[in-house]
């Protein structure tokens, strides 16, 4: 039924003005029946009438425009279901655009965008009017409409500047050139009205202007940057690029006139900044259209940023967005010549002639100097801060939000890239500032030490440049030790800097037998009075101790100290991203040096519980937390059973899917699971108990999906039969649902499970995975075609036969039926399989299991296993080229892989010690036919009992079926029994 307009909008308006309330009682039932509506033909015009009516009240106008939006979304394309009809449509669009006269700020602003919505799909095909609708309502004189239309304008440019097809993009470039002169006209008669309006100080007046200003320019962005495909050869564009340096600087120039906080102020600097961004996104997305601008983009920001230019008129904003365009030019790839000149492209040269003009010796020098001694100075802001924030000091200057956007990273960045780019040209001024600065500072003299810590921050920052140009052992020997002894409090900014320094350069050149020397000044510094230097120190550590020419006997000497040093910084600060970059650097020192931290965390163990606690409203510290438990439990090997009381409830809470933190600290507490596992010394009831978990994780089937197969193995050889007897029958319902949808590997995954339950348990693991094995057979009857799968169901079909002969039988009988045929043929039709697809197998225990599970059907009088004796030999052959290997000292050969109980593998100081999981496996080894049973042995005796079950003519016979060549290299390997 299609809605009447006038005796709809009063139901509608009383529904809607219901979905406004406080009350859920009210409100949801409303909430209900719009839903019911979106549906319905008419419902849209009666929302546009309602939210074009001023006279409403405005949440029920402003929520009429929400659901007119949400209806675009959903029904306006043709082919949604439910969709608008054509007719609807053409009505909605008409009133869209007839008065552009919304009071309402908010509304204005969601009517253009809904507007711009219908225009993504519509325009210019089906809504030829609204682009020249817009530009006779842009020029009206009443202030309110033109502002409205103004607004509508930009939006409907964005969407249509977005938009990626081809066709699209076309259909956008058609536009722009047809109204980029009117867009340029527009713009300067607004921005020129606000010009001579400065001076008037009507605010009313400055801002209405502004605001213009703004959204004309807002539309010539979105033009300049995504309207043309070659723009260099558009006069007009250049033209108004050009033109933004004036206008920059008569914005500028204004900002003296405008207060310093007020809503003009604000919107000016707004305005300044959008400028600088049509700059960059030009350079951006038009990197050799942009060279005749580079010359003038780098006079411009140069000027302002490092020269008198810019005192009392630029802002930090201003000065990042002029520092991020230097730098863009400096950087930008399309401007940097092949090493072969002759190879570049002549734009590429071109552009490279500019710069280099441009980046004199003077020039750089200027910037270079400006940059350390004026941008990288602390600044009063800065000092107090650290003062009365140290934590949010030592935040900030590490990232925090604010920092992206913030002069300090930026200048850093910009000083970066300056010097890589011409460090042949500033390494000598660099190392200038460096000799001038030799000795220690007088303390009373603050701005000596700002600046020796602004040379400091670049000789950091430049670390990978300077590597040969500076011997850093001496300096830090005969230099930068002397410096961290000085403790005066004036002093700390130097400590904090020296120490960071040395961080940069740790990685980059630093002399092994010097770190004692380090070590010892970081235990100190850890001691030291100011809380943002032992911060600083504590992650130069962490650089110390993950770099790659670490040595453990260096560093033992100083663990004990280091350690409890490191444990009282934990517990002395307050911030949550303060206490996770400690326990990060603690978890670092215990990945290091691993059992040797067995002596000293007593006193972390016990406050970790604590920790945790405090932090339930601070996910991010609790993964920290999870992964210093992760190092603790590996350092702490079967010891680590002592922390289950603890341990275990922390593992439950991280990976249980039902609870909301899983979000943040599943994977982190699957990986501490895994380990708790391999660590663990013996299972307990707790730790069994946590394994209700793991089925919906296998619902989830993530990209966790590997660690939490490695779980159900680590169970299985912690304690096979507790652990099957209790789940293997949830355990086989969630494999038998994966093996239906997941991929080659994930099926891989499944069946090594199966496959080491079986090895584990070869009486009870049949039993416990009965609905797989079925699954299993019917996959190598037909002949599996990925190799992996195929080579993975033989390893699992290889335990059941040697291992559980009855259970085999059974299986064969219940496939026989299964299939409709007999059991020998079957039983025929998988030997002939699996010799034929031997190849598949590439892992030497599996290949001998293979052998020695064909082997095991013999001796046999079943003429269907005599049919395929040639095969069987021929795969025991196989197998005994694989694990022959002669023994240098006797001359003879021996299967290399039995092992005995005698051999303990030795442990070198950077292995890893074996973990309980090891130790279990290796119990496990010695136990397993593949590892005990000797092929050689084995073949000869069951050869002899088939020779004794035929008797020799028939065993002569049954050998003729095997190739002489064969045969031969059966009997060399055979000699001596």
């Amino acid at each position: 039924v299609s809605m009447d307009l006038n005796s709809a909008s009063t139901v509608v308006l009383q529904v809607l003005t219901q979905a406004t309330s406080q009350d859920t009682a009210v409100l949801k039932p409303a909430e209900e029946q719009l839903k019911q509506w979106e549906t319905q033909p008419g419902f849209y015009s009666v929302l546009l009438n309602i939210f074009t009516n001023h006279t409403l009240d405005i949440n029920v106008r402003w929520l009429a425009v929400l659901y007119f939006k949400h209806g675009i979304d959903r029904y306006w394309r043709r082919v949604a279901p439910h969709a608008l009809s054509e007719e609807e449509k053409t009505t909605l669009r008409a009133g869209l655009i007839t008065n552009f006269n919304e009071p309402i700020n908010q509304i204005a602003t969601q009517i253009a965008v809904l507007i711009a919505k219908v225009a993504r799909l519509d325009c210019p095909r089906q809504w030829p009017e609204l682009i020249p609708t817009l530009i006779e309502s842009v020029k009206v004189q009443d202030d309110l409409r033109q502002h409205r239309a103004l607004l509508t304008f930009y939006h409907v440019t964005k969407t249509l500047a977005s938009k990626r097809l081809a066709a699209d993009r076309k259909l956008f470039y058609d536009l722009a050139s047809g109204i980029y002169n009117f867009a340029c006209s527009l713009w300067n008669h607004h921005t020129d009205t606000f010009l001579q309006q400065v001076s008037s100080g009507n605010e009313a007046a400055i801002l209405s202007s502004l605001e213009r200003t703004l959204l004309s320019l807002k539309v010539l962005r979105k033009l300049t940057v995504n309207g043309f495909v070659e723009p260099h050869k558009n006069m007009e564009v250049m033209g108004f690029l050009h033109g933004i340096f004036v206008r920059l600087k008569q914005f500028l120039e204004c900002s003296r006139n405008i207060g310093t906080d007020n809503v003009c102020r604000d919107r000016l600097e707004k305005t300044i900044i959008l400028f600088t961004k049509v700059l960059l996104d030009f350079l951006d997305q038009h990197p050799f259209s942009f060279t005749p601008l580079i010359q003038r983009s780098l006079e411009f920001s140069v000027s302002y940023v490092f020269t008198e230019v810019g005192e009392g008129v630029t802002f930090e904003r201003f000065i990042v967005q002029c520092m991020n365009l230097i730098k863009m030019i400096v950087k930008n790839y399309a401007y940097k010549p092949s090493k072969n000149f002759e190879d570049s492209s002549p734009e590429t040269l071109e552009a490279h002639k500019i710069k280099m003009a441009f980046f004199t010796y003077p020039t750089l020098t200027e910037i270079c100097r400006r940059l350390v001694s004026h941008y990288f100075l602390l600044t009063e802001e800065e000092l107090t801060m650290w003062e009365e924030d140290p934590e949010g000091f030592t935040v900030e200057e590490t990232g925090g939000d604010s920092w992206k956007y913030s002069l300090r990273p930026c200048t850093e960045v910009l000083f970066i890239d300056i010097f890589h780019e011409y460090n042949q040209t500033l390494t000598p001024v660099l190392l200038e500032m460096m000799q001038t600065l030799q000795g220690p500072t007088n303390v009373e003299d603050m701005n000596a030490l700002l600046i020796k810590d602004a040379v400091y921050n670049a000789v950091g920052l430049a670390a990978y440049e300077l590597f040969d140009s500076v011997d850093f052992d001496q300096w830090f020997k005969n230099q930068l030790l002397p410096e961290l002894q000085v403790i005066h409090n004036r002093y700390k900014p130097l400590r904090r800097r020296v120490i960071w320094l040395i961080g940069q350069w740790i990685s980059v050149k630093f002399k092994s037998d010097l770190r004692p020397m380090l070590y010892e000044a970081i235990c100190n510094l850890l001691q030291d009075q100011d809380l943002v230097v032992r911060i600083e120190t504590a992650t130069t550590l962490k650089l110390t101790v993950d770099d790659f020419e670490f040595r453990t006997d260096q560093f033992l000497p100083y663990l004990e100290t280091m350690f409890t040093l490191l444990f009282q910084l934990l517990q002395q600060v307050t911030e949550c991203d303060t206490k996770m970059h400690v326990l990060h650097v603690l978890s670092c020192v215990i990945e290091r040096v691993n059992v040797q931290i067995r002596p000293y965390v007593g006193c972390l163990v016990q406050y970790l519980p604590l920790l945790w606690k405090q932090s339930e409203e601070h996910n991010m510290l609790r993964c920290a937390i999870l992964t210093t438990l992760i190092h603790l439990v590996q350092g702490l090997g079967a010891d680590s059973k002592n922390l289950y009381p603890f341990l275990l409830p922390v593992i439950q809470l991280s990976t249980d899917v039902s609870q909301p933190p899983h979000v943040y600290l599943l994977e982190d507490g699957l990986e501490l699971w895994l380990v708790t596992l391999e660590n663990s010394p013996c299972v307990t009831p707790e730790l069994l108990r946590i394994f209700q978990n793991m089925s919906p994780l296998l619902e989830l089937s993530s990209e966790n999906l590997r660690t939490c197969f490695k779980i159900i193995n680590g169970y299985i050889f912690l304690s096979s039969t507790e652990f099957l007897q209790t789940y293997a029958v949830g355990l086989c319902q969630s494999f038998c649902e994966l093996l239906k949808e997941i991929t080659t590997e994930g099926q891989v995954q499944v069946l090594k499970v199966v496959e080491n339950a079986l090895k584990v348990n070869p009486i009870l693991g049949p039993q416990m995975f009965q609905p797989i094995l079925p699954y299993v057979f019917k996959g190598i009857i037909e002949g599996e075609r990925y190799p992996v799968v195929m080579s993975t169901y033989l390893g699992v079909m290889g335990r059941v036969l040697l291992q559980n002969t009855s259970y085999f039988s059974s299986l064969l009988n219940e496939m026989a039926h299964k299939f409709n045929q007999e059991m020998d043929q079957l039983l025929g039709n998988m030997i002939e399989m699996w010799v034929d697809r031997m190849d598949n197998i590439t892992q030497p225990e599996r290949r001998k299991l293979s052998a020695l599970a064909l082997l095991s059907l013999l001796p046999s009088d079943n003429s269907v296993i005599q049919d395929k004796f040639c095969g069987i030999i021929n795969i025991s052959v196989e197998g005994l080229h694989d694990v022959m290997t002669e023994d240098p000292e006797t001359g003879t050969y021996k299967d290399c892989m039995l092992m005995s109980h005698l051999e303990e593998p030795k442990v070198t100081e950077d292995e890893e010690p074996p973990t309980e999981q090891d130790k279990r496996k290796k119990m496990l080894a010695l136990k397993d036919p593949v590892h005990t049973v000797s092929l050689q042995q084995f073949i000869y005796e069951k050869l002899k009992a088939q020779q004794e079950l035929l008797g020799e003519q028939g065993f002569q016979s049954l050998m003729e079926t095997v190739d002489t060549e064969i045969v031969t290299q059966l009997q060399e390997f055979l000699q001596g029994f």
